[in-house]
């Protein structure tokens, strides 16, 4: 009988914890429960934890930081008699120039991170912070890093090179591409482990692309930072620099306002001026042409670069939506692909309009693009890299 490891993954926010506990084989990762801890350094905080689909705790209480959160989430672990995990994945959104492939955490790793703030401003100073917190209150538990940007390490540089002088390139000033840990699991789950030319779509509150073929990773729509590409939430997406240089130079901005508008008050919400959240707005599209009008960029900026990577890959076989907004937005879908027609992308109107948790075909069967609606797992992939450098450090 396959020896059991248990696995906990961890998904730090600036006021967010979610979770999740998996028991691992070597040969499967199987979740075991899933929960959150919510309104970190708020009041009224939340803790709650999901076991086969049922709620199984649920309570309010202050959580003043990560330490206290993570504390909380172990108890509640062994208050359902649960074995302690015997290692943390964590999820990092970027590493920076020197650090691109998923790896135990150490001193000199932790380190490299801190070096790599400026590439992932919004997301890492909660990963670390999640980092140290289990080393105060676990110090001998195994903790590793699992990089969205590894996924995208095989880049050509003729896409990740910016067009820049060539001494930025060599200061890591390039395309790293995010999302990754959620491709990885997308392109496992396909049936050619994407070896024929693909587009997938990982549509959420930030969003992105990303073009495959014979398995490796050509392009993708964030770079430098997860600012760039789509229009998302509150994130602007790609923008022209003299925009910048106006509000610079014309507007007063200093560097930190700068990057507040352009990540915190941009995107859906700038546009619609009510809200970022895509369910909010197509509530409110009936009564609210500003709602609308982000709804109808959100899916224009989708397919113009789809059409974009369409090129990178000289053709095109599938498209899959993940993502909270890829999975569950019918709509959104449909103002994506209606207008693709002309690319080979047909879609099933019933099919799309389905509601499911499982993959799913939603385009129709004389569309020469198969079109899919695949749920994403980041936290499975976390647990799988996690379990082998755990076992590889034992050899």
């Amino acid at each position: 009988m396959a020896t059991v490891t248990w696995i906990l993954t961890l998904n730090s926010g600036s006021s967010s914890l979610k979770f999740a506990l998996y028991r691992c084989t070597g040969e499967d990762e199987a979740q075991e429960l899933n929960g959150a801890v919510e309104r970190i350094g708020q009041t009224a905080g939340r803790l709650w934890i999901e076991r086969e689909g049922q709620r199984v705790r649920d309570e309010v209480q202050d959580f003043a930081s990560a330490k206290e959160a993570l504390r909380a989430v172990l108890e509640a672990l062994l208050a359902l008699d649960l074995p302690h995990p015997a290692a943390v994945g964590h999820r990092i959104v970027s590493g920076g120039p020197r650090q691109q492939e998923h790896c135990r955490i150490d001193t000199e790793l932790l380190q490299e991170l801190r070096h790599a703030l400026p590439f992932a401003p919004l997301h890492l100073p909660a990963e670390i912070a999640g980092i140290e917190a289990i080393q105060d209150l676990w110090p001998t538990l195994a903790q590793v890093a699992c990089f969205d940007t590894t996924f995208h390490r095989t880049l050509p540089e003729v896409a990740a090179r910016l067009p820049l002088p060539r001494e930025f390139w060599q200061e890591g000033i390039r395309k790293y591409g995010f999302h990754g840990l959620s491709y990885e699991y997308i392109v496992r789950a396909l049936p050619d482990h994407g070896q024929a030319p693909t587009i997938i779509a990982h549509l959420g509150n930030g969003a992105s692309l990303a073009a495959v073929c014979d398995g490796r990773c050509l392009d993708t729509t964030m770079g430098l930072t997860p600012t760039g590409g789509l229009v998302m939430g509150t994130r602007c997406g790609d923008l022209d620099p003299g925009v910048l240089l106006y509000l610079l130079a014309e507007k007063g901005y200093s560097a930190t306002r700068l990057e507040h508008l352009l990540n915190h008050q941009s995107g859906l919400l700038g546009v619609s001026a009510c809200s970022g959240d895509i369910e909010e707005l197509l509530r409110a599209r009936e009564r609210n042409p500003q709602a609308q009008e982000a709804i109808a960029l959100f899916a224009y900026s989708a397919r113009k670069h789809i059409g974009s990577l369409v090129a990178v890959l000289g053709g095109l076989r599938r498209l899959v939506f993940t993502g909270g907004i890829g999975e569950h937005a019918s709509a959104v879908r449909w103002a994506i692909c209606r207008p693709l027609e002309g690319l080979g992308i047909r879609l099933d109107v019933d099919a799309n309009a389905a509601v499911g948790t499982t993959a799913r075909r939603i385009s129709t069967a004389d569309s020469s693009v198969e079109v899919l609606v695949i749920p994403t797992d980041e936290d499975r992939t976390i647990a799988r890299h996690t379990h082998r450098l755990l076992v590889e450090g034992r050899k």
